[in-house]
């Protein structure tokens, strides 16, 4: 096997440390690349958040917003600035922090042009912050109220129609919360209290899709309670109504179900001879 020279080793071990160090080098100056590029005026650093947001590089436009998070109150941009910071931790899925940002808007910036779609944007942060109705719901009645204020106040808005949707959103979620402990009470047995949340459905969210299947729900409960005669005509009524679509579908299986039961029995009432002795006079007791 040929050797090579001292020299010529040397130059090769040489080279390939040189060839290490440089791709290195390459591989932190790509790293770098994110680094924040200096701005010399607030308008540049907003105009630079902005561009962040739009290649969706949320973290570095918050970042480059910082300054706008406690102060700028003396910025002439300072409320597009908030609303920019709200909209990057609303992407970010921050919701406490979004909600923050979008109601000191409203709270310190009400003349802003912002202000209407950020009272918008601050039940879209509430609503991040809900959980589904098999939980607690305090987050979508808090969305649902801000919604509705927002709808009521800016009539017109280029949001308006969006917060409509979204307060049917709500409004269902509200309805599923309540049908879904009528279904369960009725598992349960406790028709008087299912038969109660099926009509808190049928009453407060009768706009929602939930409307026929809590009417199906307050038949069963109330067929259960002795009412079975009412119960069967809401089932025909609905098979008839909706024939051939998943509620008339429903009807029709509970129909078929409720005309199977037998009436509830009715308690007896027992009589029990009373535990005491028989009063003097009387055909089993004795005269004086």
């Amino acid at each position: 096997m040929n050797k090579l020279p001292l020299g010529a080793g040397l130059a090769l071990r040489v080279s390939t440390v040189a060839s290490l160090v440089a791709s290195l080098l390459a591989l932190l100056a790509g790293c770098g690349a994110s680094v924040l590029p200096q701005v010399h005026d607030e308008r540049g650093r907003l105009d630079l958040a902005r561009r962040l947001y739009e290649k969706g590089d949320y973290a570095l436009a918050i970042e480059s917003l910082s300054p706008f998070s406690t102060s700028g109150s003396g910025s002439a941009n300072v409320d597009e600035a908030v609303y920019l910071l709200g909209l990057c931790h609303l992407k970010s899925k921050d919701f406490p922090k979004a909600q923050a940002d979008f109601e000191r808007l409203v709270r310190d910036y009400p003349e802003s042009d912002s202000a209407p779609s950020a009272s918008f944007r601050v039940g879209e942060a509430m609503w991040g912050q809900t959980r589904g109705p098999d939980f607690d719901q305090e987050f979508t009645l808090k969305a649902l109220d801000q919604w509705m204020a927002f709808r009521r106040d800016n009539p017109g808005h280029w949001l308006s129609d969006e917060a409509t949707r979204r307060i049917a959103q709500a409004r269902t979620r509200l309805a599923t919360k309540l049908y879904k402990t009528g279904t369960l009470y009725v598992k349960l047995q406790e028709y008087q209290p299912a038969r109660n949340y099926f009509i808190n459905v049928l009453t407060e969210y009768s706009e929602t899709p939930l409307y026929g299947d809590a009417l199906i729900g307050w038949a069963v409960a109330s067929a259960r309670l002795g009412e079975k005669d009412t119960a069967l005509v809401v089932l025909r009524d609905l098979e008839r109504e909706f024939s051939g679509r998943p509620l008339g579908v429903k009807a029709a299986r509970t129909l078929s179900d409720v005309q199977k039961w037998q009436p509830p029995k009715k308690a007896v009432r027992r009589r029990t001879i009373p535990n005491e002795p028989a009063p003097a006079g009387t055909p089993t007791g004795s005269l004086p």
